[in-house]
């Protein structure tokens, strides 16, 4: 059964950093695209950023662009998200997902959301003074 557990999340103060992890079981992990979406309170689901199969390429939401950082370590089966100058408005759930069809960067943000394969659990974070 795949499973993507993400970790990392947390409390941190505007302007700190913090860098959220996904371990991904059950699935040839070095074949999918990697995806990290996340939902604020009373908010839909956004798209943050993705990862090709290969970690050759990345896409970022305008938010995430030039803060965010998504990485992923195919031996160890997991996917990163670096959050840096971190803002309130960047509080919320984060989640990270994956498609057996999408392996390139594009091919998993044009999936809808409701979608997608597989998705984590979600970790919270929470960006306050």
């Amino acid at each position: 059964q795949v499973q993507l557990v993400e970790s990392g999340g947390g409390l941190v103060q505007p302007g700190g950093s913090l860098r959220l992890s996904c371990l991904v079981s059950g699935l040839t992990f070095s074949s999918v695209a990697m995806g990290w979406y996340r939902q604020a309170p009373g908010k839909v689901r956004e798209y943050v950023a993705t990862i090709s199969w290969s970690g050759t390429s990345t896409y970022y939401s305008d938010s995430a662009k030039g803060r965010f950082t998504i990485s992923r370590d195919n031996a160890k089966n997991t996917v990163y998200l670096q959050m840096d100058s971190l803002r309130p408005e960047d509080t919320g759930v984060y989640y990270c997902a994956a498609d057996r069809d999408a392996m390139g960067v594009m091919d998993l943000i044009h999936i809808p959301h409701h979608e997608i394969d597989y998705w984590g659990k979600g970790t919270l974070v929470t960006v306050s003074s």
